[in-house]
């Protein structure tokens, strides 16, 4: 039994490269990307700063890893799970699981540690701005909309344009989080940023709804209003 004890606490415990990152991680966060050195994170994981090298090729790597992990990336990361698959056919489900789950996110100071870098650095390391603009939000957004074109196609919700609809969604998102955690003293209270998102979900999937009137109605064929107005 303390044999089988051990092994699972062993295969918990987190590996070298997973711990160079969180140190890399809270390291670029207090002293800057500039200010922070190989030989510094090394003494903090607890490993000869030769051993770094086994693991990444230098400090952009380094942080080119946090970012791969970290913010949008998270969340496209688990839009490709079968957990999020299983919800293609459940707009609601959908919307409340993603949002619900960046709320955990957010709520991590991991999370807070990741902003503060990348808002620092990603425009003094060459590639990385590149990277987490464009290839992780394009991979982000790329996936939404496939969601949400998948329920347009299924006659789930209607939309001109499921682009623009996930684009939609993910910004309101954005304000909450800047309401509740960015703009004040303090995070607000996870009941109220709960309360928040419910509110703000019953909103948007009202005006995403099947059979919204207001993008069923088709519109009449030129010269008709003027066909009529001839009669009068």
């Amino acid at each position: 039994m303390a044999v089988h004890t051990s092994s699972a606490a062993e295969a918990a415990a987190p590996t070298t490269r997973e711990r160079i990152l969180t140190e890399a991680l809270n390291l670029f966060a207090q002293s800057g990307y500039g200010g922070a050195s190989m030989r510094e994170l090394a003494r903090r994981v607890g490993i000869r700063e030769s051993s770094l090298y086994n693991h990444f090729a230098g400090k952009a790597a380094i942080l080119e890893a946090i970012v791969s992990e970290h913010g949008p990336a998270s969340s496209a990361s688990r839009l490709e799970e079968p957990r999020y698959k299983q919800l293609a056919r459940q707009p609601a489900a959908f919307c409340r699981q993603f949002a619900l789950d960046l709320v955990e996110q957010w709520s991590d100071p991991r999370e807070h540690q990741f902003q503060k870098v990348i808002t620092a650095e990603r425009n003094r390391v060459p590639g990385i701005r590149a990277k987490f603009a464009d290839h992780f939000y394009a991979r982000e957004q790329s996936l939404m909309t496939d969601y949400f074109r998948g329920f347009v196609l299924s006659g789930l919700i209607s939309t001109p344009d499921p682009r623009e609809t996930a684009r939609l969604f993910a910004a309101g998102l954005i304000y909450i989080r800047l309401e509740h955690y960015v703009m004040g003293a303090a995070p607000s209270p996870r009941p109220k940023v709960i309360e928040a998102i419910d509110r703000y979900l019953a909103f948007f999937l009202s005006l995403i709804a099947a059979g919204n009137d207001s993008d069923n109605k088709k519109r009449k064929p030129k010269g008709e209003t003027r066909g009529k107005a001839a009669s009068d």
